[in-house]
């Protein structure tokens, strides 16, 4: 998917360019800015000291030398100061700053940390949001696979409103798996099968005396059967594809625009439009409803057309109800809060 947060160690991340949280003078410290430079070996600092340092706010470009990717983009995030030192301003000119090099260097994926979140102090809700803000804003225009990557969920932070509304929301919904009643007469029917041997129950008394055969399933019924079938499959259903289709028209979107917001790869939603029988995952089929806004029951609707349904039993499903439920249809907000959780992202 064009934007993903994935917890990794971001020196082992298998992209075209990392970017680096620096300081001023590109020589290396603690952090990431240490990790960076302790895989990527000692020509990078030679590479850095070459520089000339790099101000706040702004990016600079080095080989990866021994790190596995092409490129390490180093960027200075501001020093977090109360937030009256137009630190914000900073940290969304070092998130510019990188991605327009990237794409300078023809890069088709890069890896950020969350800039400035660490030792520099920036609060990680805030820098978090940035972070999203001007890389949602930057996927609009321009095709790539941008990583956030956080080494622990200490490193990471959601929205605290937001966590506290969506976990009252699963308390509320969440059937976990002890809150099953015994369903009694399946209960009964297995355990009279399994005695029936032992305590000499008849199979009659069990099942009836007619067999199937016996009940007049005649050859006439098998062809009306049949013909029946062949009729059904004759007249499907619209598919997924025709229906998300059908939904973009509607909404008066261009395609770019529905697979952009829906955080999904421009490949692969030429294939869902090419081929009108495609099967999409959940989460594909999720993305693309939240791109169309669409409602509880249409959503449901949409799932159906590819198999799926939302069940109160699975967290992931009842997070993304939450945020349809409340017409909240920012899908980077709700993959922040699935992250958090522990399930699977939105998008391909």
């Amino acid at each position: 998917m064009p934007l993903t947060i994935v917890r990794n160690d971001i020196t082992k991340m298998h992209c075209d360019a990392v970017v680096n949280a620096a300081n001023r003078y590109l020589a290396g410290g603690g952090g990431v800015d240490g990790a960076i430079h302790r895989a990527a070996g000692p020509r990078l600092h030679e590479a850095c000291k070459k520089l000339g340092g790099c101000p706040t706010g702004m990016a600079k470009v080095t080989e990866g030398f021994d790190m596995p990717c092409q490129y390490i983009i180093h960027t200075v995030g501001p020093i977090w100061m109360g937030g009256n030192m137009n630190e914000p301003e900073l940290l969304a000119s070092c998130y510019r700053e990188s991605l327009r090099l990237a794409a300078q260097y023809e890069c088709e994926s890069v890896a950020f940390p969350l800039i400035s979140a660490g030792a520099f102090g920036f609060p990680k809700e805030e820098a978090l949001q940035i972070a999203v803000s001007e890389i949602s804003r930057f996927l609009l225009k321009n095709d790539m696979t941008v990583y956030i990557v956080v080494y622990d969920k200490a490193s990471f932070q959601a929205s605290h409103k937001l966590l506290l509304d969506v976990r009252e929301y699963i308390d509320e919904h969440y059937i976990s798996e002890h809150a099953y009643p015994c369903n009694t007469r399946a209960f009964d029917f297995e355990k009279r099968s399994a005695d029936a041997p032992r305590k000499g129950i008849a199979r009659e008394e069990m099942f009836g005396s007619a067999s199937m055969s016996q009940a007049g399933c005649s050859a006439d019924m098998e062809q009306t059967s049949a013909s029946s079938l062949d009729e059904m499959l004759n007249t499907l259903d619209e598919s997924f594809s025709q229906m998300l289709l059908r939904k973009i028209d509607e909404c008066g979107m261009t395609d770019a625009q529905c697979y952009k917001k829906a955080n999904i790869d421009r490949k692969l939603f030429s294939k869902i439009r090419s081929n009108i029988h495609y099967k999409p995952s959940k989460p594909t089929v999720l993305a693309f409803a939240i791109a169309l806004e669409l409602s509880l029951d249409e959503t449901k609707e949409m799932l159906m057309k590819a198999g799926f349904a939302l069940s109160h039993s699975s967290k992931f499903d009842i997070i993304v109800e939450y945020f349809i439920s409340n017409r909240r249809y920012d899908i980077f907000e709700i993959n922040e809060v699935l992250f958090t959780f522990d399930q699977v992202l939105l998008g391909a």
